[in-house]
């Protein structure tokens, strides 16, 4: 693999095999879900960025940025989103979590172009199965209401460095216990949130 003419090794040496190995069989569950020469996309991994802030007059700026895998679009107009997973599917309790991110791309693309997707589809490699759902345009724009509430919800702990940890069991692989209260540590002294998203914080300073 390179960017340019310079390489970038991406995987170790001994690990080449495995990874070449891996990625054979999520490529060829790839083609059981789906025959990628019956369609054209109109888009993949296409940037899009939108505005969900209601109030010309509000300082705290509600922006939307992602990439998005793929974007279908049938004959009669009709949108299809599609997302790749490497992983497995989740179980029932989590396709709410999944769908959240399908639900963001969703909203981007129905603010931009006024058309509520017709479906958003998550494709999981690991093992075959696919995730689909049909979004509604009342449920996109009481979506929209949630994103802004989380984001003012961001900017006061950001202010106030109130960060509550919450524990799970991605605790496992943090490195950082030593300084999480959950698991007995001492916090770090708060670096500050920049006021405005042209200012520099304190943290950023310091690395500077």
């Amino acid at each position: 693999v390179g960017v340019g003419k310079e390489p970038v090794d991406l995987v170790p040496d001994d690990q080449v095999d495995r990874f070449l190995a891996d990625a054979h069989k999520l490529i060829s569950t790839y083609y059981t879900l789906e025959n990628p020469t019956a369609f054209t996309p109109e888009s993949c991994e296409l940037r899009v960025e939108v505005d969900l802030t209601e109030d010309d007059d509000d300082p705290d700026r509600v922006l939307l940025r992602g990439f998005v895998d793929r974007i279908d679009v049938a004959p009669d107009g009709r949108v299809r989103v599609v997302d790749y997973k490497t992983g497995r599917s989740p179980g029932e309790s989590f396709e709410s979590r999944a769908l959240f991110q399908m639900k963001f791309y969703a909203l981007a693309i129905y603010r931009l172009r006024g058309i509520v997707p017709a479906r958003l589809q998550l494709l999981y490699l690991a093992d075959g199965q696919s995730l689909i759902y049909t979004p509604e345009k009342a449920e996109l724009d009481r979506f929209a209401k949630t994103l802004t509430a989380i984001w003012k919800a961001i900017l006061k702990a950001g202010a106030t460095g109130d960060f509550p940890p919450k524990r799970s069991r991605m605790c496992q692989w943090c490195d950082h216990k030593a300084h999480c209260p959950e698991f007995g540590g001492t916090l770090l002294p708060y670096p500050g949130w920049p006021s405005s998203p042209g200012e520099t914080s304190h943290a950023e300073a310091v690395s500077e």
